[in-house]
């Protein structure tokens, strides 16, 4: 019982110590391309695909959702 134990015991403290390193390598970092310009690329893309997709949506010509009822009127029957 005792060398599972300490087993145990010793397991806890390696990952503690590997968290705690896990913990200083994430404060003295420098800031990377992404964290100093991951938000101006999201923002500039989103900004470029809604563009894109208005100008498209409004100069092809689509008439968006507008009812057939009343315009469609069948056509004469012919008798061959």
């Amino acid at each position: 019982m005792l060398p599972l134990a300490k087993n145990a015991l010793n397991r806890l403290q390696v990952r503690n110590i590997q968290q705690m390193m896990a913990r200083q390598s994430h404060q003295k970092r420098t800031p990377d391309f992404h964290d100093k310009y991951g938000n101006a690329v999201l923002a500039s893309g989103t900004a470029f695909c809604v563009a894109v997709w208005t100008y498209t949506a409004t100069q092809i010509g689509v008439e968006w959702n507008l009812s057939p009822v009343g315009r469609v009127t069948p056509k004469e029957w012919r008798d061959q």
